[in-house]
């Protein structure tokens, strides 16, 4: 019963590393066990493997598809753009002529108003 200082503060001390390692060991037990319980959360049976599988394949033939498609559109847009580039200069000519044929009918129309008015001015 004569224990030094030293001695009851090693004996007091050794009761929580007792409990540490006891929780230590609880705790691997326990990892040990989630491996298992999740490794059987992540197992696919073979039907839903092949779903998967399946999804996933029809998944990067729409991919493949959208890309085609998007390919096929740039290049409309391209010619288009293209066409469009060379019917601008036919387009801003025909409307400087259509301006043109407007100023000429305004011109004929008032030469018309006035060989009218002459007209009436003779009449009277």
């Amino acid at each position: 019963m004569s224990q030094s200082l030293w001695e009851s503060e090693a004996a007091e001390n050794a009761q929580p590393e007792e409990h540490v390692v006891e929780a230590a060991a609880e705790s691997a037990v326990e990892s040990a066990a989630e491996p298992v319980a999740s490794s059987e959360a992540l197992a696919l049976s073979v039907d839903e493997f092949s779903a998967l599988e399946e999804r996933i394949l029809r998944a990067v033939n729409l991919v493949k598809r959208e890309r085609l498609t998007r390919a096929a559109a740039e290049e409309r847009a391209n010619a288009a753009e293209a066409q469009l580039r060379e019917q601008m200069p036919i387009a801003e000519n025909l409307q400087k002529e259509v301006g043109a044929l407007h100023a000429e009918r305004e011109h004929v129309r008032q030469r018309v108003e006035r060989l009218l008015s002459q007209l009436d001015a003779l009449e009277l």
